[in-house]
Order: C-alpha cells, then structure tokens, then sequence
C-alpha cells in the first residue's frame, strides 16, 4: 500500500530527538511499498533541513547524508494535483495550499496521509480521507 508522505514526518527521520510511533509506522510503508508525495514536498524537505542547519541541529555534512537516504527510498513525486480540489480544500479546511496539495493527493490516490501536523489531520479526518496510524 501506497502512503502520501508529509514533510513533517520526514523531520522525524532526521531529528531523533522528534520520533513519533506515525513516523516510524511510515517507514515502514515505504520500505515495503512506496511513497508518493506532492512537488512542493522537495522543497519542503529541503528547508526543514536548512532550518535545522541554522540552529544548530544539522550540518551541511548531515543534511548531504539525509538527502542521500531519502534518495535510496522509493518515494514517488506526483505532479499532476487537481487544482481546483486542492483550492477548495484549502478554503473549507484553513489550510495553506501546500498543506492541501498533501490532501488532495491522499483523497486522489486512496492512500493513507502520513502527517504530524495537527490541522491537516483534523481536515483529512473532515475530509475522509485515511490517516496512517489512526
């Protein structure tokens, strides 16, 4: 089975200190099958560890190492959301159109969304669409 990956969940992976039972049931998934994840998640991934960097909690020596793990998993980048699902989204549920393009792709795809982030799960949830770990 396929999951919708969150970046949220991708700082789990990297920042031990963050570990989360979702996170590590999301490894899971995609080391016995796959994830898919929406194009702004490239970026997203980027600057979560950029951020890190500049507190002191990743080096670029690190960050170089992680981005080279994630490569080595099957993690599937989708770009082809429909925008108009993605933009209602975000106006019934508040959610940026980052945090919706996460939804939509879920909803589109029949899979579980794995996500931290507490307004995105209250919206999948209002959404029907599957939460991984819930």
């Amino acid at each position: 089975m396929s999951v919708v990956l969150d970046s949220s969940v991708v700082g789990c992976w990297c920042f031990p200190d963050e570990a989360s039972s979702v996170a590590d049931a999301a490894m899971l998934e995609v080391a016995a099958d796959e994830a898919v994840v929406p194009a702004v998640w490239w970026f997203e991934v980027r600057n979560l560890l950029l951020t890190g960097e500049r507190v002191g909690r990743m080096d670029p020596i690190g960050t170089a190492g992680f981005l080279a793990d994630l490569e080595a998993l099957s993690i599937r980048m989708d770009r082809a959301p429909e925008s108009e699902v993605v933009l209602a989204f975000a106006r019934t549920h508040r959610l940026t159109i980052y945090d919706a393009a996460y939804l939509e792709l879920a909803g589109r795809i029949g899979a579980p969304l794995a996500t931290l982030d507490q307004q995105l799960a209250r919206a999948a949830r209002a959404a029907s669409v599957p939460l991984l770990g819930a």
